[in-house]
């Protein structure tokens, strides 16, 4: 039996509920009838009340259908509690946020839309969480617009946010520009369109991107979704078509976010001098660090916590949403997500190609991007 389910068996789930007060006696009618009276009448005569005198505070919920769980995929939402119970104890174990795992039994997205919005009153902020592509894009942007609390998809922006801080630290490793750099980014779900979208909003001008039918130009006919004809729109300045290896050829940086094993050391040779890789599919990657490093790259990360460099989301979130709880932001922009990268990165004093990011369970990394969303 491996350990994780011995644990989990022993335990019951990871996280629990405990009292702030002592029940006694005494604080029985403070906390409870009668006095509590006194606090739900403050809240009915103004709603806002409620982020102050409630769990509100400090809670968000992790919210998922269970239809893209890490790499696991569509197992549902029985089988994705464990991995949203893992997620609230690391935004408290790092962030002092109280998480609420919340699966929903449906995939549908105007029913996950509506019953989300129906359990909005209990909660400061909305993590979503291993929703599947392209309905994430369209759950996250209506919440946004019709919540008066922070959404955020993890899944997206904290992979986005950790993407870019690596980046930062990686181009002063090999004294390159964003501006300057030609992007290859492999994958098109949630995290590869929000990696581009952010590279661009941070300054990168010449990205290229891939599905599993290639690389996405304006005219290609078939596979193109909303989402990425808007990509397509945004990226591949000079229409480039064909696959990977055309793609990667004078290529200064990769980010995978795909399939194992995709590339080979040839494809990495055929990137420009002192070229990095951030090659992010969980188990495992599109190239083994070693592999890739055979190949010529002078930076490899990937999403394990066994190499150097791990792109890990924990380096986000619990300080996005402890920023913005404790400072009642109602949207996190693109700017917080950008100040957030800079905030991480900061953190590495003296960037080498084996350190670029801090350590994933780093405990002044949620405290330092929370700074970010401090109203000044």
């Amino acid at each position: 039996m491996h350990k994780s389910i011995q644990l989990s068996q022993k335990l019951g789930g990871k996280i629990e509920i405990r009292s702030k007060v002592k029940l006694t006696k005494k604080t029985l009618p403070i906390l409870y009838t009668p006095g509590v009276a006194e606090v739900s009448r403050a809240i009915a005569k103004d709603k806002k009340l409620s982020k102050i005198y409630t769990m509100r505070k400090n809670t968000v919920a992790v919210i998922s259908d269970g239809s893209a769980v890490l790499g696991l995929g569509n197992i549902g939402p029985e089988a994705g509690l464990p991995v949203m119970e893992g997620k609230a104890l690391l935004f408290k174990e790092l962030g002092g946020v109280d998480a609420i795992p919340i699966v929903l039994n449906t995939q549908d997205t105007q029913e996950l839309i509506k019953t989300i919005k129906y359990l909005a009153p209990t909660f400061g902020g909305i993590n979503l969480e291993d929703i599947s592509a392209p309905r994430c894009f369209e759950i996250e942007e209506r919440l946004k617009k019709e919540l008066d609390i922070p959404v955020f998809h993890d899944d997206q922006h904290g992979t986005a946010i950790v993407v870019l801080a690596g980046l930062i630290n990686a181009l002063k490793v090999v004294k390159k520009d964003l501006a300057k750099v030609k992007i290859v980014i492999s994958g098109t779900g949630a995290a590869g369109v929000a990696i581009a979208k952010l590279l661009i909003k941070a300054g990168a001008k010449h990205i290229i991107m891939l599905d599993r039918m290639g690389i996405i130009y304006k005219e290609r006919s078939g596979g193109l979704n909303g989402p990425k004809m808007e990509i397509a729109h945004i990226t591949n300045p000079h229409n480039l078509k064909g696959n990977v290896r055309d793609a990667l050829t004078g290529a200064d940086v990769f980010i995978g976010v795909s399939a194992p094993n995709i590339l080979t050391e040839e494809d990495i040779s055929q990137m420009n001098k002192d070229s990095i890789v951030f090659a992010m599919a969980n188990p495992i990657p599109e190239i083994m660090p070693e592999r890739a490093k055979a190949g010529g790259a002078r930076v490899v990360a990937t999403g394990r916590s066994d190499y150097a460099n791990q792109i890990n989301n924990v380096l986000a979130f619990p300080g996005i949403f402890r920023g913005a709880l404790d400072n009642n932001v109602k949207i996190i922009t693109d700017e917080h997500k950008i100040k957030s990268a800079y905030a991480i990165a900061s953190l590495i004093k003296k960037p080498t190609s084996g350190k670029i990011i801090p350590e994933a369970l780093d405990k002044k990394v949620a405290k330092k991007v929370a700074s970010v969303f401090k109203i000044k």
